[in-house]
């Protein structure tokens, strides 16, 4: 699963400003959106309000869908840059393949985990013949920037460690819960666990003081913090908890999702990250172009130039619309109390590259307009006003 938005909005996420602090109950809904064929995801991340939840920055919720007789999941060579893939599946199967030669059939609870570092390509479809169902997430973890530009890697963890209380069985598929580690190559301070509840459960998970958690319904009811939760929604906890309170009436299927609050500022569009718009075109393009090529960068090349839709862009407007864009980004940058850094890179190549900066973001001023960085009205827009974060009381 991934973005297959051609209508794709850069947007600002990471740094201590978007990270709540204290005990809080954000809700999340989910957007609606459609990829390929027969699959419809319900995207909690990112949303209007909450960017990131520690390094986790992309969370799609998909299924249980009946795909007997469809296609199933279709989603054609794409390239990524700057962030790790989680693919996690609760029923059904996913064929996963990429440029650096990986092919992997992923099934429930095996952890498939794709690095793109300076950049990789991949495709993700149902295999034929496949399951009845498939229901699963998809999630993307930001690389800080010491490993940013690392090589692409492709990891599969068939067997997971597990920790396991009265009613409760949890999967730890990335970064440590209690005293179990995933196997799978985490670049910060993680947690990600799949956590099975049995109706009639009632039970506490230990969680990190300073990290920032949130909790992704998979199916069927749960109480989190004695807040009712149903499949394709999420809660945000903010920081400061050392347990978590859940509870089930039935059985239900939840995702711990948090981490070390991410100090880094980045930019985020369609499939890339990182810390200064330069770095998606220039770092890019610098790994395709070049004249001296491995033979796994041929691979990337070839790989790439099978994608079966372009890469979305952002539309040139004209010098007003252009100010006015720049204003915008900067009234949103300062109320957000981003740092300098964002704003120095910004201002840079609008100063080096007028053109360019028109480029890149001449329609961004629609989405800055609609509630916040990235953001937009209902209908007008990446994010609907009902994904707006509720607090709980």
């Amino acid at each position: 699963m991934s973005n297959l938005d051609r209508e794709a909005v850069p947007s600002l996420c990471g740094g201590r400003g978007f990270v709540v602090t204290e005990l809080v109950r954000e809700f999340l809904s989910p957007r609606h959106v459609k990829l390929g064929e027969s699959t419809e995801v319900r995207r909690l991340l990112p949303n209007l309000g909450r960017r990131m939840v520690g390094a986790w920055c992309f969370i799609d919720h998909y299924g249980p869908d009946d795909i007997a007789d469809e296609p199933g999941m279709q989603v054609p060579p794409h390239p990524h840059m700057g962030l790790q893939t989680v693919s996690w599946l609760h029923e059904g199967e996913v064929l996963h393949r990429d440029s650096t030669g990986s092919l992997q059939t992923i099934r429930p609870r095996q952890l498939g985990l794709m690095t793109s570092g300076r950049a990789i390509s991949h495709s993700e479809e149902s295999p034929r013949p496949h399951a009845r169902l498939l229901h699963g997430a998809q999630l993307w973890v930001a690389l800080p920037d010491t490993h940013r530009h690392t090589d692409p890697h492709f990891e599969f963890h068939a067997e997971l460690p597990e920790v396991t209380a009265p009613g409760l069985r949890a999967t730890v598929l990335m970064g440590t819960l209690d005293t179990a580690t995933s196997p799978g190559t985490a670049y910060t301070p993680l947690v990600g666990a799949d956590l099975a509840l049995t109706g009639g459960t009632d039970v506490r998970v230990p969680l990190v003081r300073d990290f920032e958690c949130a909790v992704l319904a998979m199916s069927g009811e749960a109480h989190v913090d004695g807040v009712p939760l149903v499949p394709g929604s999420m809660l945000y906890l903010g920081c400061g908890r050392d347990e978590l309170p859940l509870r089930a009436d039935s059985d239900a299927g939840l995702m711990l999702l948090g981490g070390e609050p991410f100090e880094e500022e980045l930019i985020m569009f369609w499939k890339y990250l990182s810390d200064t718009w330069e770095h998606h075109h220039q770092e890019f393009l610098a790994e395709y172009e070049g004249d001296d090529l491995s033979d796994e960068e041929a691979r990337e090349i070839e790989y790439r130039d099978h994608q079966s839709f372009e890469i979305p862009s952002i539309h040139p407007g004209t010098v007003q619309e252009r100010r006015a864009s720049w204003s915008s980004i900067l009234a949103t940058i300062t109320q957000l109390g981003l740092g300098q850094r964002v704003r120095a890179s910004l201002q840079a190549i609008e100063t080096a590259n007028p053109d360019k900066f028109s480029r890149l973001f001449g329609s961004f001023r629609r989405g800055v307009a609609g509630g916040g960085v990235g953001g937009g009205h209902a209908g007008d827009g990446p994010y609907p006003e009902d994904a707006r974060g509720q607090h709980v009381p």
